[in-house]
């Protein structure tokens, strides 16, 4: 086709005109309607058979026909039909003509035709020296070379002299093998064998640098038999096609795809950078370095950037083993000035390529002694700097580095890098806000639960809190409560759910069970009061109350040191293992009880007789719960590790978390609590029965005095004697028989408590001036650290604490 291009004066536009090299005559073309007239008849088609057009358009195509000539064929398959026919010229002789028809419809809608052609002069007469026989090898665009039956190259084109890079007449005579040199050259022989061995062609794709070419392209090598007229193979025809783009826009789309599903598996910040870095080694570069900038204190990264530029190294990965051209350590920080290609690419905020040849790294290198020496010895020629962005912010940059592969970094890696480095920026992004809003339910967490356990004279406590390895904080929680008459609570709950909200439904309710213990309740009715409040935070959250909408579990147990047993009650919750002194660790038997929430259902409680030494281990389904073995499983570790040998609680505890949880973490949140009780030795405790008679209180304030003289605690003789008649009178004037006075001391607290079975309890009052009576209880309330009363199952008791260390 021959192209002629005119100027057009009218609009000033180049105009095209395609002037075609077609012989129509060359060429017998007809026209035939779906009836089967002759609607078209061009010259070739009167050169071939005489007839002029107005002698046969518009009659019957069959008339052209000989009858009694050859059958027709069969129709025409998928539109198109050929075959032979015989047809009469105009000079009544018969001639054989092979036609090909082809059926088309209408642009209109209307009937189609049949389109029929047949070739008159096809090419002319061929000779040996005819140019265009010769070109069908030599001039073809694809590379084509000939093996004999020695694999021994024999023909190249001119094509695959240029892929080779040495003439013809230099390399016929040659194996593949030793034309290429190459790995793959090796293995593209052994392909040319088989196909020499089999007689079946076969198709080889293989990335190489030839000898002709200055970078590796892609090709795909289609290897066929050559045969001589007696099917013998006689050699291999190699005919190479070059597909590199294609080829490299599927590598590009593959290690986009790759990155899509290898970056960001963690909410991890570090993690996620370490991916980015491992993505792009080696199909981007020979070395990469992620440097992030430290997040502010509202946890936002800086809003403006300015050279020097402060960066973290949050990883680095390089195809040498071990990072050697690695200057910065993960988690260390250095400044990187304006020459920087770090710096430089934050402050243009895009992309940036440098080669070391160009000198724009010289100030950079020599800036940094270290870094130009590692360039030198590894002999580093391009970087490429992206910077790494989210949702309008900038996080940090990749460097990508190339010394290994020898091309530089062309706009297409550009492309793909950006493509790369913004989906991990998009989670960095979300493991940073996650990492923040976690740290701030940690924070949350952790001030809801004790900070540190108190020191009592009923147990020796330790404790340990993890929250969940993925999902976060949780609602799990544990306390130890002193309560009166040196006895002391412990509670373990956790609350359905994690984050904030599961935290905040955990200090709502461990305050509510420290209010509760306070009152000196039952574990099962404390249960019952901490499950209705329960139901009302359900209905607060559900907003039509339907009940389970806030889910907790609770196990609350109260120790008496003095009468060495333990009462526990439980929610829903596991049940404790505990450790007798030489006995073995085994779980105790009490009744489950409903989770919390539930409402209207009752809880029971069981009462222990626990010797002195008695190991208690409380805690949360986070330690028990695991997809690799069952709670029966759990529980046998849990006690293996209990009944370990310890130098103290401390160590069991972090024994028992190593022997229970994986190394990456619980997938709940977990609390455990240790404690061991201890018992008030007998010589402790003094009791004393006392007669319902007023005037016996003298003698009885007498016998107060003469124990705490026995005690060596005679500076509490005054205050002691002040509040026992007191709290006796009153037990005398409004309480009922039998009624009963304990005195209970340690290192740093006396305890009065008088006890009746009137179940009605005292209340302190502030006396009007004329009254004479109602300064008692306000007068035991000056006088003691504090005071209150319990219930009991016979009746109450009135208690009082003084302080010892503060009458020193």
């Amino acid at each position: 086709m021959t192209c002629l291009f005119t100027e057009s004066a009218r609009n000033g536009v180049a105009a095209m005109t395609l002037v075609y090299p077609f012989d129509d005559a060359a060429t017998a073309r007809a026209v035939v309607g779906e009836d089967g007239t002759l609607v078209a008849w061009n010259a070739g088609a009167q050169r071939l058979l005489g007839w002029s057009p107005a002698e046969v358009v518009g009659r019957p195509a069959v008339n052209l026909l000989v009858s009694g000539g050859e059958e027709t064929p069969a129709g025409p398959v998928g539109g198109r039909w050929d075959g032979t026919l015989t047809l009469c010229h105009r000079d009544g002789t018969a001639v054989s003509v092979w036609l090909l028809a082809h059926h088309q419809h209408s642009s209109d809608g209307g009937p189609g035709h049949w389109l029929v052609v047949t070739p008159l002069d096809p090419g002319g007469p061929r000779s040996p020296d005819d140019p265009l026989g010769t070109a069908v090898l030599t001039q073809s665009p694809c590379a084509v070379a000939v093996y004999d039956e020695q694999l021994r190259l024999r023909r190249v084109n001119d094509a695959m002299a240029d892929v080779i890079g040495l003439p013809e007449e230099r390399v016929q005579g040659l194996r593949l093998s030793e034309i290429g040199g190459k790995r793959q050259s090796e293995e593209l022989e052994e392909h040319l064998l088989d196909v020499l061995t089999t007689g079946r062609a076969k198709d080889v794709q293989t990335y190489m640098r030839t000898g002709g070419e200055d970078s590796a392209h892609a090709w795909l090598a289609r290897m066929a038999p050559i045969t001589d007229p007696a099917g013998r193979v006689r050699g291999v025809c190699l005919a190479a096609h070059d597909f590199t783009d294609n080829f490299l826009a599927r590598e590009r789309l593959q290690l986009v795809n790759e990155a899509s599903v290898r970056i960001g598996t963690t909410l991890d910040v570090t993690r996620t950078a370490q991916e980015l870095a491992d993505v792009c080694i080696p199909a981007l570069a020979d070395f990469v370095s992620v440097d992030l900038l430290d997040p502010q204190e509202n946890g936002e990264p800086p809003a403006t950037l300015t050279a020097p530029v402060e960066l973290r190294r949050a990883a680095h990965q390089s195809v040498d083993p071990g990072n050697p051209l690695a200057v910065v350590k993960p988690g260390h920080s250095e400044v990187y000035p304006a020459t920087s290609p770090q710096a430089d690419s934050l402050m243009a905020g895009r992309t940036i390529t440098a080669t070391v040849a160009s000198g724009r790294l010289d100030q950079w290198l020599n800036w940094n002694r270290t870094r130009g020496e590692r360039v030198k010895e590894y002999g580093v020629h391009s970087t490429m700097s992206v910077p790494i962005q989210a949702r309008g912010q900038t996080l940090g940059v990749a460097v990508l580095t190339r010394y290994r592969r020898p091309d530089p970094f062309t706009l297409d890696d550009v492309l793909l890098a950006e493509e790369i480095t913004a989906r991990a920026g998009i989670c960095i992004d979300n493991a940073r806000r996650f990492s923040r809003e976690r740290e701030t339910a940690l924070a949350l967490q952790r001030s809801l639960l004790p900070r540190s356990l108190p020191r009592t004279a009923a147990v020796e406590a330790a404790s340990r809190y993890l929250p969940a390895a993925r999902a976060g904080v949780g609602g799990d929680w544990f306390d130890v409560i002193p309560l009166s008459g040196m006895r002391v609570a412990m509670v373990v709950g956790d609350v359905v759910g994690h984050g904030i909200q599961a935290s905040a439904t955990m200090g709502r309710l461990r305050t509510a069970v420290r209010t509760l213990a306070d009152i000196d309740l039952a574990p099962d009715e404390l249960l019952t009061h901490l499950d209705d409040l329960v139901v009302r935070l359900s209905a607060e959250a559900g907003g039509e109350g339907s009940p389970g909408e806030v889910g907790a579990t609770c196990l609350y147990a109260v120790y008496d040191p003095v009468s060495r047993r333990c009462t526990l009650a439980r929610a829903g919750h596991p049940a404790p293992v505990m450790l007798t002194p030489g006995g073995v660790a085994r779980q105790v038997d009490l009744p489950a009880g409903p989770p919390l929430g539930l409402g209207g259902l009752p809880f029971e409680s069981a009462e222990l007789a626990l010797p002195e030494g008695t190991v208690l281990s409380l805690f949360t389904d986070g330690l028990i719960e695991s997809r690799e073995r069952d709670a029966d499983a759990s529980h046998a570790l849990l006690c293996e590790a209990l009944a370990a040998p310890a130098d103290s609680l401390e160590e069991s505890c972090d024994r028992i978390l190593h022997a229970l949880l994986p190394a990456g973490g619980s997938t709940d949140d977990v609390a455990l609590l240790l404690a061991r009780t201890l018992g008030l030795p007998a010589s402790q405790v003094a009791t004393w029965d006392i007669p319902a008679d007023p005037s016996l209180v003298a003698p009885v304030r007498k016998q107060v005095v003469e124990q705490l003289g026995r005690w060596e605690l005679s500076e509490a003789s005054f205050t002691a004697e002040l509040v026992t008649s007191e709290l006796v009178t009153n037990a005398i004037r409004y309480g009922a028989r039998p009624i009963r006075l304990r005195l209970i001391h340690d290192a740093t607290t006396l305890i009065c408590e008088v006890s009746d079975t009137n179940h009605t309890a005292p209340h302190l009052r502030r006396a009007k001036t004329w009254d004479e009576g109602g300064r008692g209880l306000l007068l035991v309330a000056q006088l003691t650290q504090r005071w209150g009363s319990r219930h009991t199952a016979d009746g109450k008791t009135i208690w009082a604490e003084i302080g010892l260390l503060d009458l020193e």
